[in-house]
């Protein structure tokens, strides 16, 4: 039964290979807010994402002989970058399935870590899929993004952390793909604190969770281009992702594409920082939200940096 020991377990599993991002005041980004806000840093974290927690939780849970076999991911960037450096770490083979779609720019860094790419079908889940057939025939570890208990645990360490950075939060707004970040901070905060309200945050253009959670199952749900690329694509079949989040979200916001593009560009101005699209979408659904959490404490996981070239 996964809960929030798994959780507790990842985190001293991780902690010697992973970056303590910092909880950063913003405060004076939103003075109508009237409360606090924080940024958890997870752009600061090595390969630019928070993606290295559930990465290494996974690799580092591996037998001697799963290690020896190597192991089989599937991503357009950030859990692909994760795997290949997790991997790289421990000396362990990788191998990363990416869409016709990948930006070359990702693709590049995943070889730079030493993995070798796989380009098969023209999305993630296309990709996802034939990875997953790979390993099972090959009799390798196969590392889902998002569809993997190791790697939610990996990636609820976050909540471990916020609360030794600031133990009364209000609400959390995450950026959702696949649910793995969502449901990993989620299970955790909601067994340490209840009220902490979790905010599911979703470009309108790729929404796949959002409309499942609606329909109460997995379903396909028609994507247009977004500058959230980490977040987007479609749910495996059965994903673990969808049943936690049931229990986790409180409430989900949709955002623009325009809304994210203000929200990435009102980072670089006011600190100077790049940030991907999917960081600007948790930014934007607060933005669009803060009159709603007027006088509370909020945190916007700045999810990653790895933003290409074209953004």
């Amino acid at each position: 039964m996964f809960d929030h020991a798994n959780i507790l377990q990842a985190y001293q599993r991780i902690s010697s290979v992973v970056v303590k991002t910092p909880l950063e005041p913003a405060s004076d980004l939103f003075p109508q807010h009237r409360g606090q806000l924080f940024f958890k840093m997870e752009n600061l974290q090595h390969t630019g994402s928070f993606k290295l927690r559930g990465a290494s939780n996974k690799i580092l849970s591996l037998t001697s002989e799963q290690a020896a076999r190597g192991v089989i991911a599937a991503s357009n960037g950030n859990h692909g970058l994760a795997v290949a450096a997790a991997a790289a770490r421990l000396g362990i083979p990788a191998e990363v399935y990416v869409s016709s779609h990948v930006s070359p720019f990702k693709a590049q860094r995943i070889e730079e870590y030493g993995a070798s790419i796989r380009r098969v079908g023209t999305n993630p889940l296309e990709a996802e899929l034939a990875a997953r057939a790979a390993a099972e025939q090959a009799n390798r570890v196969f590392i889902s993004p998002y569809n993997d208990w190791d790697v939610i645990a990996g990636q609820g360490t976050i909540a471990v952390e916020l609360q030794e950075q600031q133990s009364a939060i209000d609400a959390i707004f995450i950026a959702v793909g696949g649910g793995g970040l969502i449901a990993g901070i989620g299970a955790y905060q909601k067994w340490l604190s209840p009220k902490t309200e979790i905010v599911g945050c979703w470009p309108q253009n790729s929404r796949v969770l959002y409309e499942s959670l609606k329909a109460g199952r997995i379903i396909d749900f028609p994507e247009q281009p977004t500058l959230s690329e980490s977040t987007a694509g479609g749910l495996e079949p059965g994903s673990v992702t969808l049943d936690v989040c049931k229990q986790a979200i409180d409430r989900c916001v949709l955002v623009t594409e325009d809304e994210i593009a203000a929200a990435v560009r009102l980072v670089r101005e006011t600190r100077g920082w790049t940030v991907e699209g999917a960081a600007g979408v948790a930014l934007a659904a607060f933005a669009q939200q803060a009159n709603l959490c007027r006088g509370r404490t909020a945190v916007v996981v700045i999810c990653g940096e790895n933003a290409s070239p074209k953004q």
